[in-house]
């Protein structure tokens, strides 16, 4: 991944649930031009931390045999910016499995309680050993929840 976007894992649900944070650095190079003089993190980005966090519940819910990657997104709502210095707090639910190798999942981000972006997007499900290093994935997800 070129950006990781999830800082902390906090809490997770196996099948169910997770939660975690994404901690906006002055530094991040996308601030650069989006916007000159008003950076702010782009909401992309944002449900991009989503789907990232989904595919940690899946990793961390399947014992690292499988990943998820975000294929549509059915809804999406941005109600506000997420600026340097934010913590974003990063929610992300299973909803259905619609089909066979497929997942849908909602998803929130929030700053100081006050929602950014509401989504509901779906996810192929693929063998994680196909595109990653198992043991590397299982050692990034001890260090994110401290585990």
């Amino acid at each position: 991944m070129r950006y990781l976007l999830v800082d902390r894992i906090l809490e997770w649900e196996p099948g169910r649930k997770i939660r975690g944070v994404k901690n906006i650095a002055m530094s991040e190079d996308f601030l650069e031009y989006h916007f000159p003089k008003n950076p702010v993190m782009p909401g992309v980005l944002l449900l991009e931390a989503q789907a990232q966090l989904a595919g940690w519940l899946e990793a961390a819910s399947s014992d690292f045999r499988s990943w998820c990657l975000i294929q549509r997104v059915q809804q999406c709502h941005f109600y506000g910016f997420a600026y340097p210095g934010d913590r974003v707090e990063i929610e992300v639910q299973w909803k259905t499995n619609p089909a066979e190798g497929e997942k849908t999942f909602a998803g929130a981000c929030s700053v100081d309680g006050q929602r950014k972006v509401v989504t509901e997007f779906g996810c192929k499900i693929v063998t994680l050993a196909e595109i990653d290093d198992v043991s590397d994935r299982r050692e990034s997800f001890r260090l994110l929840t401290r585990g």
